[in-house]
């Protein structure tokens, strides 16, 4: 979801996402429906959105809820 939201922010195409990503767009939308993700994919795309998506993660390990 926070991919995707921030794909849109920016004004950006699923095509140029893919693009970037060297994938085809069936992918992203794969990519925006996962629950879990390749820490070398969430890279890439914190690459191509010029966004650190790794800090949502840390974010989440201080919170209490987390399974």
């Amino acid at each position: 979801m926070a991919i995707r939201d921030e794909l849109k922010k920016q004004e950006r195409s699923v095509a140029w996402f893919a693009r970037q990503l060297g994938t085809n767009r069936m992918a992203c939308y794969r990519i925006f429906e996962s629950y879990s993700i390749d820490t070398y994919m969430l890279l890439k795309i914190s690459r191509a959105l010029n966004h650190d998506f790794f800090a949502l993660y840390s974010d989440s390990m201080k919170c209490e809820d987390i399974m």
